[in-house]
């Protein structure tokens, strides 16, 4: 498989943890070149004479005919070592992923997969709890929200199992089977075989609020492949039920694509700059948007942000703050303006290496300081939208 090299910047995911620290940070993805074929040279820094680590060799050696227990098998030694190599780095961004999660990445970010279309989680007991998708293959067999999956394929699961690892289970080709066994939440146990089907990932949902039959909600969730058409439809079904005003939702959306970040950030502005990215021994660049008098860069907007807002969410929320477009409301932002390199490797593992810095309209550095909400609105305990109803009530104070 040729190697790939793709550009990240921000995704927040919640409950993997073989690579938490990206994750937890988030990152932009994009498919550059095809640059470096699979283990081919040169790639950077390395050439025929490049010399082993004979100190690895002799820790090996050691530990073979030394210690007592059993040592893991040669694939999770050189992932070990991998890991060790990158870590002394001190960058929390720059990793090396393993190629389940790598994978798992490219799918999620892709907006599509074969699978079965439900959504897992892991409990406080380890356990995988499933919210099967509306209308989905899933959910036509008779797997219920709040289900435990107990099995893929005659497999029994673990309480120590990762995400990462069901989900690889249950995804797979199109058109192949999968053998699920479930217990619903009455105890009732089901066993289904469900044929994979082609799954799209939604990263944007929008409707009217309630009660409001002019102000139009548009949450993104992440930055896919999917969001640019998505946000084309969301504008046309809102206008057309009489939206004016707008909210746009990015609370807990920890980035994706850099490009679909810049093109959403572009579509809410009428011309001029977007963000500025500079890297090591190359010209600043600048993404701008082009002129587009229309709806979505005219309509009164407020934009919802907070905590896990990150990366390219930062950069559609720090362009429309600095451009004057549209106040930010919640909570102050993560705070990651870095983006990642992510180079493909021969087992479709991948090497993720921090390489550009990104900053806003005004030239604001974001990492590690993130933007200020305008608005200053701490989430509610009693179940209520504080940050949705004060960016109501601010819409609804616009002329």
């Amino acid at each position: 498989m040729p190697n790939k090299i793709l550009r990240l910047a921000g995704w927040v995911v919640i409950n993997i943890a073989l690579v938490g620290l990206v994750f937890l940070a988030g990152y932009y993805t994009h498919a550059l070149a095809n640059l470096y074929p699979a283990l081919r040279l040169p790639l950077p820094g390395l050439t025929e004479d490049t010399p082993q680590y004979p100190l690895l060799d002799e820790i090996r050696a050691l530990l073979e005919s030394r210690y007592i227990g059993e040592l893991p098998d040669e694939t999770a030694l050189h992932y070990g070592a991998a890991r060790g190599l990158v870590s002394v780095v001190g960058d929390p961004y720059t990793v090396f992923v393993e190629p389940q999660a790598h994978e798992l990445d490219t799918q999620n970010l892709s907006g599509e997969y074969g699978g079965v279309g439900m959504g897992l989680a892991q409990n406080a007991n380890g356990e995988i709890v499933l919210s099967p998708f509306r209308d989905s293959p899933a959910e036509r067999s008779g797997i219920r929200e709040g289900d435990i999956l107990l099995a893929v394929d005659n497999t029994s699961l673990t309480t120590t199992i990762s995400i990462d690892s069901v989900t690889a289970l249950v995804r797979g080709p199109i058109d192949s089977q999968v053998t699920l066994t479930v217990r619903h939440t009455d105890g009732q146990a089901l066993t289904v075989t469900i044929t994979r089907q082609r799954i799209e990932i939604p990263s944007a949902t929008w409707k009217i609020i309630d009660g409001q039959p002019t102000v139009g909600l548009i949450t993104i969730s992440r930055f896919s492949g999917r969001t640019i058409e998505e946000l084309k439809q969301a504008t046309q079904e809102l206008q057309a039920q009489g939206a004016t005003r707008l909210i746009l939702d990015l609370r807990n959306n920890g980035g994706g694509i850099l490009e679909a970040g810049v093109e959403v950030a572009a579509h809410f502005l009428d011309g001029g700059v977007v963000m500025y990215e500079s890297q090591r021994d190359a010209p600043e660049k600048v993404y701008s948007a082009p002129a587009n008098p229309g709806f979505l860069s005219t309509a009164p907007l407020v934009v919802l942000v907070n905590h896990s807002t990150a990366s390219a969410a930062e950069i559609v929320a720090g362009a429309l703050l600095d451009r004057k477009r549209a106040p930010l409301i919640g909570q102050a932002t993560y705070g990651k303006g870095s983006v990642q390199l992510v180079y493909s490797l021969s087992d479709n593992s991948s090497l993720h290496v921090t390489a550009f810095l990104w900053y806003t309209p005004t030239r604001r550095q974001l990492d590690k300081n993130g933007l200020p909400p305008t608005l200053a609105v701490d989430p509610a305990t009693d179940g209520r939208d504080a940050e949705l109803n004060r960016a109501i009530e601010y819409l609804l104070s616009v002329p």
